[in-house]
C-alpha cells in the first residue's frame, strides 16, 4: 500500500512540476498590447451613448482597449486577445467606416443579455449595465443609426 502511495505522490509531483513548467514557458510568447490607431467613430447621438458604449463595449470592440493586469499573464492573456481580436472583427466602434453594423443585431445581443458577456461583467463591474443603462444605450444606438445611416466621423 505504501509503494502505491509513493508511486501516485511521484506522478502527481511529476504533473505538478510540468504544470508549473508549461504555465513558466507560455508566459515567454510574445504578444503586442498596441492599440491600433482610431480611424473612425459612428456620428454619436450624445456623450452618453458613447461613455455606455465605451463602458460596456469598447473593451472588445474598439481600437481603444484598455488592458487590465491580468492580460498580461498566460493563459489568460490568450484568452483575453482572442476575445479582443473576435470582438473587434465581428464590430469595431473605432474602424466605423470599414466595419459599419446593423443596428437590430446591436440591439438583440445587448437586448438579450449576450453583450457585454457575464464573464466580462465578473471582472469589469462599470460594464454591468442597469436595465434602464442597456435601454439608454439601444435607444442611443438606435437615434445613432438613424442619424449617420452607416457614415462615420473621423476618430
Amino acid at each position: 500500500m505504501d509503494s502505491i502511495r509513493q508511486n501516485w505522490k511521484k506522478i502527481v509531483g511529476a504533473i505538478a512540476l510540468v504544470a508549473i513548467l508549461a504555465l513558466v514557458v507560455i508566459q515567454i510568447i510574445p504578444m503586442s498590447r498596441d492599440n491600433p490607431p482610431v480611424v473612425s467613430e459612428p456620428n454619436w447621438d450624445s456623450p452618453e451613448t458613447r461613455d455606455l458604449a465605451v463602458a460596456a463595449c469598447f473593451d472588445c470592440h474598439s481600437n481603444e482597449t484598455v488592458w487590465p493586469w491580468y492580460s498580461k499573464v498566460a493563459p489568460t492573456k490568450l484568452l483575453v486577445w482572442r476575445d479582443v481580436d473576435e470582438g473587434r472583427g465581428v464590430m469595431n466602434f473605432s474602424d466605423w467606416a470599414n466595419n459599419p453594423q446593423s443596428v437590430d443585431e446591436l440591439v438583440e445581443v445587448i437586448d438579450e443579455g449576450e453583450m457585454p458577456p457575464i464573464y466580462y461583467t465578473w471582472m469589469h463591474s462599470n460594464a454591468n449595465l442597469s436595465d434602464a443603462e442597456k435601454q439608454q444605450l439601444i435607444d442611443g444606438l438606435r437615434t445613432t443609426f438613424s442619424q449617420t445611416d452607416g457614415q462615420a466621423n473621423a476618430g
